[in-house]
């Protein structure tokens, strides 16, 4: 996997384009722009220049909500002074924090020569070829004017000996005319996904042989092209490591209960599932899960869609109302959790996975005591959060019940055992399981602290950025 985020070299970055933009913000101005991009308030108009009340801003800002920062920036309209390379450049160290699989030189040409056999399908819509090439790469190299015709830059090269006469450039000439062999890990990653693309290739059949052509190679590094989501009707496939779990898409998500659902199978074949009773008491999202994971964005629509709720505001009080209900009433620390995840997360927290309590993994219509050794142990999670290519983590907060006596008054290793089988199943299945001790998550003041990190690193590890 990549190295970690760089956050000495962001900060510089980030700081030589907000320089660039301060020469282009009026005084009056500064405060709304640094507000918009996320940064803290700047000194006040008059007490120094342009660029000083910029660099004061960035200087007050923590190094936990850079990252966000620099997302705003690249998603914007950069300063012409700054030019592609400084986009690319704040790409390339944000990309190298999220984990992407590493993907050698020599794989990489491989590839290259691969998909030589295919080039013609890659470029058969040659605008929307140029425009995959332009997002990741500093084609536009040219010193003439925007409407002047430059043969001499990589764009017009790539037009020339590409697009216009296909056969003068093999697919490994143009990997290396656009750097991709050198080029950071996470880069390299998107432009082969963005070569598997509905937006390049409208096709499912075709975009499944160009993925058919990358993956064998891509096994070869420990990582595959995996479809992971759709998009209208059209496949989306991400770069991921083999070791990933596979998980097929949530068909029955049951959750926010605390007691045991009355479920029956109502199609079979289709493994349809209808409530019983109590059906007031558990929610079960059914709608498609795509690469994204679930947002809250997405479980608020849901909400609003099937409450017929008309205001937004409103969805979003109800829900929260009604996903706190489920939390246990003698576990403050799990209380806590949820509260502090939302709250620290603040205004990003559309965009981050929903936290989801009382999660059903297992369900059998016996009890253990009727099933016996067979038992599933483990039928409910704490806390589920589907993050972005599949990946399913769980938060489980652990009181003195996981490893005590009923009492509390001295050890019980067969709880434990059955608390550590459980944790283990889930793991061999694909979750990844994270632990909290209840006494850690009982005061929110300390506990706050504990959370932002966690959920910073958590969400660094699995490539969430809101």
């Amino acid at each position: 996997m990549s190295g970690g985020m760089d956050l000495v070299v962001l900060r510089e970055l980030v700081g030589g384009v907000l320089n660039d933009f301060a020469g282009l913000w009026r005084h009056h101005d500064i405060g709304l722009e640094c507000g918009r991009l996320g940064l803290p308030e700047p000194p006040p108009e008059g007490e120094c220049s342009k660029r000083v009340r910029v660099a004061r801003s960035l200087a007050a800002l923590p190094d936990a909500g850079l990252p966000a920062v620099a997302e705003r920036i690249v998603a914007g309209t950069m300063p012409l002074s700054s030019g592609p390379a400084a986009r690319f450049a704040i790409e390339d160290v944000l990309w190298a924090g999220r984990g992407a699989p590493e993907i050698p030189k020599r794989v990489r040409r491989e590839i290259a020569r691969d998909l030589d056999r295919v080039l013609d399908v890659l470029t058969r819509k040659a605008d929307r070829f140029m425009a995959l090439l332009e997002g990741l790469w500093d084609v536009n190299d040219s010193q003439l004017g925007f409407f002047a015709r430059d043969l001499t830059s990589l764009r017009g090269q790539i037009e020339q000996h590409v697009l216009r006469n296909p056969g003068d450039w093999t697919a490994e000439d143009l990997f290396e005319q656009l750097g991709a062999f050198d080029a950071g890990d996470g880069r390299f990653g998107r432009f082969l996904e963005g070569l598997v693309s509905a937006d390049l290739i409208p096709d499912e059949p075709a975009q499944q042989d160009v993925a058919d052509v990358i993956s064998p190679r891509l096994r070869e590094a420990g990582a595959e092209l995996r479809e992971t989501g759709s998009d209208g009707g059209y496949p989306i496939f991400s770069v991921v490591p083999v070791s990933a779990a596979r998980h097929r898409q949530p068909k029955n998500l049951v959750f926010a209960s605390q007691v045991k659902p009355d479920i029956r199978i109502s199609d079979a074949i289709s493994n349809d599932i209808e409530i019983l009773q109590n059906a007031d008491k558990v929610l079960v999202y059914d709608r498609p899960i795509g690469s994204d994971g679930l947002r809250w964005r997405d479980l608020q629509e849901w909400w609003k869609d099937t409450r017929q709720l008309s205001d937004d505001e409103e969805a979003k009080r109800s829900l929260y109302q009604r996903l706190t209900s489920a939390l246990p009433g003698n576990s403050p620390p799990q209380r806590n959790l949820f509260d502090l995840y939302y709250k620290v997360h603040g205004t990003v927290v559309p965009d981050l996975p929903a936290l989801l309590p009382e999660v059903w993994l297992h369900w059998d219509p016996k009890t253990v005591h009727e099933r016996g050794a067979a038992a599933l142990l483990g039928h409910r999670m704490d806390f589920l959060l589907l993050l972005p290519h599949g990946q399913r983590v769980v938060l489980e907060v652990d009181g003195s019940h996981h490893y005590a006596s009923p009492d509390g008054t001295r050890p019980a290793p067969a709880r434990y055992a059955a608390l550590a089988r459980a944790d283990r199943e889930l793991k061999l299945s694909g979750y990844e399981v994270f632990r909290f001790g209840a006494t850690e998550l009982k005061d929110p003041g300390s506990a706050r602290g504990l959370l932002q990190a966690f959920f910073a690193d958590l969400f660094r590890r699995f490539s969430v950025t809101p």
